[in-house]
This record gives structure tokens, sequence and C-alpha cells, in this order.
């Protein structure tokens, strides 16, 4: 299976009628990291028949949006991706009514910064 195929536009994905309870995670998803994958699988198993991921721009990004948006779509646990603008959110959100919006934001930040501080730290030894 072509997991890109979860990736929408933002408009496919406005116009979607997804299974519900739809639960939205809205991050950055900048290197995949083991909390994403069981915070993400936390959420399918506990709150949503559908999980949706949306990727947001990262201006200190590692990766790029659309690399980011692949990775996240290999995700077994997540039904769509959709790489979007901040300023797509709420509208995504208002159209799609989810059973919860997770904002990942600012945790993905600081796992970034968690690893690259685990890796300048072993650069030292």
């Amino acid at each position: 299976m072509d997991t890109r195929s979860k990736i929408l536009t933002v408009e496919s994905a406005l116009a979607l009628d997804p299974p519900r309870p739809l639960v939205m995670v809205a991050g950055l998803f900048d290197i995949l990291r083991v909390a994403h994958t069981r915070d993400l699988a936390d959420l399918r198993r506990t709150s949503a028949s559908a999980l949706m991921a949306v990727v947001l721009p990262g201006p200190a990004a590692m990766l790029g949006q659309r690399a980011r948006a692949e990775l996240v779509a290999a995700l077994r646990m997540i039904d769509y991706v959709v790489a979007a603008a901040d300023a797509d959110l709420d509208p995504i959100a208002a159209a799609l009514q989810p059973a919860a919006l997770v904002r990942l934001e600012d945790a993905d930040r600081r796992r970034l910064q968690q690893l690259i501080a685990h890796v300048h730290s072993r650069q030292a030894r």
C-alpha cells in the first residue's frame, strides 16, 4: 500500500466525510520519535474511529513539510494526513467538527530540543 494516498490536500480534507469520532492532531512531526507513535496510538485506541494528522509548517524544521507528511502517513494508526498552513487549521476543524483537536506543536518543539541536546551530549563524549 502506498501510504502517500493518505495525504490529502486542504480542499479534499474540507470535503471529507470521515468515520466518527474523528480526532485531529496538529503538529510539526519533525523527526518522529517513539513518544509520537505512543501518543497517536493511545489517541486512536481510546478516542477515535479515525485519526487525522495535520502537519503544520515549521520554519526551523529539519525536514520539509511534505517529507514530514509522508512520515506521518506511514504510521498505521493514522487514517488521513493534511499538510496545511497554520491559517488552514481552524477552517479544517470547523468543516470536519472533530471530537477532539489535539495540538502538539509545543510538545514537538520540546521533543526536538531534547533530541538535539541528546545528540550534542553524545558528541561531547
